[in-house]
């Protein structure tokens, strides 16, 4: 049955069918994962323009489809939740049944053209990322266990890989230390939000980590992943995958995320340092696989 606009969704009535359809892709997340998916097609090599810019569509429509789908799932919580409580479903505007069929509409869409004009490894590897955010993260994970951030997280791993097979129709080391960065990356730059968010997600009675472990738990969680991250991202130069300038680059972005997470770590009152990591979690991202292609592709004196 679709929900009854709420009073809050009032200001909302007016948006458009296209601007609602566009909400239900989540732009703003998909823009960090369309980076993570360009760069590494130009750390594995010098892609065609027709390729990055198939790649990116099909990348936007499959990572759309999945945070539709998303919505669809969620909808008995979001309404519930300060920050959801205006999407499509829980506002009234779009019924369920028409989101379950854009999501999956345009993620067959993505899986079609991925395979028929890129290949068949791109497009398995972008719709595995899909059934993993819908099934073992949304539908299982987010309301059972206070690792679903950890484990799900792989879900948002799966983009470089995309990339990556697109220019070489293979995977390598390289491209399992990409997956690997924004797997480590995710707890910290999640619960840096969820700390802030612990509210909604109480009233959603959905276990995040600091409902479960506490604060302070939670947050030595935030500094051992942030560390294990770092390290994490120069590995990559002892085997030859980049050189001194993504080195250097990596760790002082690599610094900065530390010493801000170390601040929310020390903090009597955790609110405000917390938001500064959250924000700078997504700067640091995208920096880091922009330092990847310059690495390659910029010589050094």
């Amino acid at each position: 049955m679709n929900p009854a606009p709420t009073a809050a969704a009032a200001p909302a009535a007016d948006r458009t069918l296209l601007q609602d359809l566009i909400t239900l892709t989540k732009p703003k997340i998909i823009s960090l994962l369309l980076v993570t998916t360009i760069a590494p097609m130009y750390v594995a090599g010098d892609p065609s323009l027709t390729t990055v810019l198939l790649v990116a569509l099909g990348g936007y429509l499959m990572a759309g489809g999945a945070n539709a789908v998303n919505m669809y799932l969620d909808r008995d919580i979001d309404d519930v939740m300060a920050r959801t409580k205006l999407r499509p479903i829980p506002s009234g505007r779009m019924h369920a049944r028409a989101v379950i069929a854009f999501g999956v509409g345009i993620a067959s869409a993505a899986t079609w053209m991925l395979a028929t004009f890129v290949n068949i490894l791109t497009a398995a590897l972008a719709l595995g990322g899909f059934y993993f955010y819908v099934f073992i993260y949304t539908r299982w994970l987010k309301r059972s266990s206070p690792q679903n951030i950890v484990i799900g997280g792989a879900a948002g791993a799966f983009p470089p890989l995309v990339g990556w097979a697109a220019v070489t129709n293979g995977l390598d080391l390289t491209a399992a230390f990409l997956f690997l960065i924004i797997f480590y990356w995710t707890p910290p730059h999640f619960w840096a939000l969820a700390l802030n968010k612990q509210r909604d997600y109480g009233n959603a009675k959905v276990p995040m980590a600091p409902l479960v472990w506490g604060e302070r738990e939670t947050i030595d969680q935030m500094w051992w992943y942030s560390v294990l991250l770092v390290a994490l991202t120069l590995l990559p130069v002892a085997f030859g995958a980049f050189g001194a300038l993504y080195l250097v680059l990596a760790a002082v972005l690599g610094g900065i995320l530390l010493w801000g997470v170390w601040r929310v770590k020390v903090a009597a009152e955790f609110s405000k340092p917390a938001w500064w990591v959250y924000g700078y979690s997504l700067l640091y991202l995208a920096l880091l696989f922009v330092a990847m292609v310059l690495d390659r592709h910029v010589p050094v004196a």
